[in-house]
């Protein structure tokens, strides 16, 4: 018998070490959406070897703005690794009453964060308007109807309440222990291997 369905939306998935697939081993997952279908999260701890300013220019845009032209494009995850995806704070009723940023595709994560795919948040930032605050991964990572229940089952990850402040202010190498601060862990207590003492 099933227990009542779990959702996940606005954590955080941490790996377990010893985590048998190579592309998740060290990551933090934010999860932007987690139902009966499935989840969708973003890696935002793998930061890969393109700056912003350069993603931009590959969408024939200038990046005017110098806290961003430099930072790093993360690994979001192995789905649709040719597509950008902003994770960025929610856009203020203000801004968007004041006829500021309401963007074509955003995902808006109840009590979280939002997630944009169309290029007009890109343009937005481009013009030195737009989130103050963002994420930029190449791809997703998604799972189908149970999986990421079953991977949790089987002590794949661990999740908690997800902190944007992690996401946004805390150095990449230091997201993934911070992460597990927030349940209490020290990573030095979890193994790497299960089964030896």
């Amino acid at each position: 018998m099933a227990g009542a369905p779990i959702n996940l939306t606005n954590q955080f998935l941490i790996a377990m070490p010893g985590m048998a697939d190579g592309t998740f081993a060290g990551s933090v997952v934010y999860l932007c959406e987690h139902t009966e279908k499935g989840a969708l999260g973003l890696v935002i701890n793998k930061p890969i070897d393109i700056k912003l300013k350069n993603l931009f220019e590959k969408v024939e845009l200038t990046l005017d703005r110098a806290d961003l032209a430099d930072a790093p494009v993360y690994f979001g995850g192995p789905v649709q690794t040719e597509r950008g995806f902003v994770l960025h704070e929610p856009i203020a009723a203000e801004a968007a009453a004041d006829g500021g940023a309401s963007y074509n595709s955003t995902l808006h994560v109840p009590g979280g964060l939002e997630m944009t795919t169309s290029k007009d948040v890109l343009e937005a930032l481009a013009s030195g308007a737009g989130p103050k605050r963002v994420l930029v991964t190449l791809g997703y990572s998604g799972w189908g109807a149970g999986q990421l229940e079953d991977e949790i089952g089987r002590n794949g990850w661990l999740n908690v309440n997800a902190e944007p402040g992690i996401i946004f202010d805390t150095p990449v190498e230091q997201r993934y222990d911070k992460a597990l601060s927030l349940l209490g862990i020290d990573p030095r207590m979890l193994s790497q291997e299960a089964g030896h003492a």
